[in-house]
């Protein structure tokens, strides 16, 4: 069986980010058959239509990237119940210029994660309105919140409360069957 390549996309640019964590966490957790590959969107110029003319090497790279792989993974805080504006701007990125998208087709599925109980479900909800409009056909269940991050990672940043390892590990198992059915 050929590897699945994931494309993980992390709406957090704080290095020592708890979603961060969490997508290394996710990537260490996927069975075999996906190989995952956290893409940056950190550097990426604003989205503009006159500089599409002639794209900056951020924009070709960074669509690249995403076509290539036969998936999508987003970990995503939540900014004032929604996106971070980094994540929208990777999103208008990969959507331009207009009838050549990257994401079409590509299953894909998002955790969001938060310090607040709620674990960024405004933020998780927005996202897939997004996908929902680029033909992204989303995961449905399991759902992915991740709330009280802040409590999850001990002081070197590793994973030390085992109901969330053994969530996301399941989660990650029915992420792969998702794509897999593709």
């Amino acid at each position: 069986m050929n590897k699945k390549k994931i494309a993980v996309l992390v709406g957090s640019l704080r290095k020592e980010s708890f979603n961060r964590k969490v997508a290394k966490q996710l990537i260490q957790l996927a069975p075999d058959s996906l190989e995952l590959e956290i893409v940056e969107i950190g550097k990426l110029p604003h989205y503009d239509e006159d500089i599409d003319q002639n794209p900056p090497a951020e924009y070709v790279d960074f669509r690249n990237k995403v076509k290539a792989a036969d998936g999508v993974l987003f970990v995503t805080p939540e900014y004032n119940r929604s996106i971070p504006g980094v994540l929208k701007n990777a999103i208008d990125v990969g959507s331009r210029p207009y009838g050549q998208s990257v994401w079409g087709g590509k299953p894909g599925a998002v955790v969001s994660v938060s310090v607040s109980p709620i674990g960024g479900f405004g933020a998780n909800h927005i996202l897939r309105q997004s996908m929902v409009f680029l033909d992204v056909p989303m995961m449905q269940q399991p759902e992915g919140y991740i709330g009280g991050a802040h409590t999850l990672f001990d002081e070197k940043g590793v994973l030390v409360n085992d109901d969330t390892r053994a969530f996301l590990k399941r989660y990650m198992d029915a992420y792969a069957s998702w794509v897999n059915s593709f």
